[in-house]
């Protein structure tokens, strides 16, 4: 990227002016430096698309991209590919509606924390119909005998299928990584939950 590129240009400005909030914690506003910090992750989240974007043009997998970022091929294109929808030909829409990632964190953090009937309060009917307090509990159970306690939770991952919203969470537990799915309907209610081991590079 050359200096004039706007996405390189974003980057040294945010960061640049992050660095001078933090530099200076007892005369810079707290609440400068986060919003500093919120801007410096837009701007470096657009650098990443930029550089994968680099690197496909250049004839890399994304097998090898995956392997860069520390994740899977499908996990790589899922974030960053540029997917064209084969009825129309046009691209396809990676618009997510505000609020969904945090609420499928909210409904890990809910599960770990043994607040079923938060969970529940998440679902849709049908699902509220199928999963009462206790199976919440005996599903999170199971969870734990198999691979340990969860310890830590990653960032989040949402996009667009059909009708629905779908939020992939990365789930750190003791003996195991593991990815936290959350599918939302157009009413914004959880159609489906589950978690899957993470899948092999």
């Amino acid at each position: 990227m050359t200096s004039a590129d706007p996405v390189a240009s974003a980057v040294r400005v945010t960061a640049g002016r992050l660095a001078d909030q933090l530099a200076r914690p007892g005369a810079g506003s707290p609440l400068a430096a986060m919003a500093a910090a919120r801007e410096l992750s837009a701007a470096t989240n657009a650098a990443m698309q930029a550089a994968v974007d680099r690197a496909r043009a250049a004839g890399h997998s994304w097998k090898r991209i995956g392997d860069v970022l520390g994740t899977t091929r499908q996990a790589a294109f899922q974030r960053f590919g540029r997917p064209v929808d084969p009825r129309t030909g046009e691209p396809m829409t990676r618009a997510v509606p505000a609020g969904l990632t945090e609420r499928a964190l909210a409904i890990f953090v809910a599960q770990a924390e043994g607040r079923w009937e938060d969970v529940r309060r998440e679902l849709d009917e049908n699902m509220r119909d199928k999963l009462d307090a206790a199976r919440l509990a005996a599903g999170w159970a199971h969870t734990i005998a198999m691979i340990g306690n969860l310890e830590r939770i990653g960032d989040p991952f949402a996009f667009q299928a059909d009708d629905y919203t779908l939020v992939n969470v990365p789930l750190h537990f003791e003996a195991a990584e593991a990815t936290g799915r959350v599918t939302f309907d157009l009413a914004a209610k959880v159609a489906g939950l589950f978690i899957r081991p993470a899948a092999a590079p």
